[in-house]
């Protein structure tokens, strides 16, 4: 398989881009992004692009591709409406259009989250706005699946790039384990995942929208 990944920079990108690059049935991975990675490895191509809004210039690049896991996105803390939708919603769709132009039925795999709300009616507004996100993907020519993780545990050395999260996984890391054991279906890991991102652009999955304990269940089908 050929698998693109955007928000490889990020830590649900990072695990996803680890598993690709362990995982012997994928052959190619191309990584896009504002930044470079620093990972060196021999099945990894990088594209460096700033404007993440237009894809003019190098959209033939993505043509050829069976899947793309979306791991971008940005915590709603301290934002308006407006400036997280451009974010989450119109940002994402640039990328899944070209991508439904160039591979028409290719599976997408978009990272939302436990609570998004599909009826784009509720008052939290980061989970209305996911929920506006996933249902235009859905309405997309695309093989399009949605993964609503709870709370992520950073596995493998993997860190999150916001100080916040970074310092809640130091306190948080510890206490994973009983986590695990009262709440399975809150939690999942980087790894489970990034494997159970490659599972679904594998085999597919009876849901479209997949939560933690269906996330669980695709990893271990895919260990």
């Amino acid at each position: 398989m050929k698998i693109i990944i955007f928000g490889a920079t990020g830590m649900v990108g990072q695990g996803a881009l680890r598993e690709c690059l362990l995982d012997g049935a994928i052959e190619h991975v191309l990584v896009v992004g504002r930044s470079a990675t620093g990972v060196k490895h021999e099945k990894l191509q990088e594209i460096v692009h700033r404007d993440l809004f237009d894809f003019s210039s190098i959209e033939e690049k993505f043509s050829g591709y069976d899947a793309c896991f979306f791991c971008l996105g940005v915590s709603s803390a301290g934002m308006n409406e407006r400036d997280y939708t451009r974010i989450t919603v119109d940002l994402t769709l640039a990328v899944a259009q070209v991508l439904a132009t160039q591979n028409p039925g290719m599976t997408f795999i978009y990272i939302s989250g436990m609570g998004t709300d599909s009826s784009e009616r509720g008052r939290s507004m980061w989970a209305r706005v996911k929920g506006r996100t996933e249902n235009a993907l859905l309405r997309l020519p695309l093989n399009a699946y949605m993964f609503r993780p709870g709370y992520i545990q950073p596995l493998d050395g993997i860190t999150s790039k916001t100080k916040l999260y970074s310092a809640l996984y130091a306190v948080m890391t510890p206490l994973y384990p009983l986590l695990r054991r009262l709440a399975p279906g809150s939690v999942t890991t980087t790894k489970e995942l990034g494997r159970a991102m490659i599972c679904v652009a594998q085999r597919g999955a009876a849901k479209r929208v997949l939560k933690n304990e269906d996330i669980h269940h695709c990893c271990g089908e895919a260990s």
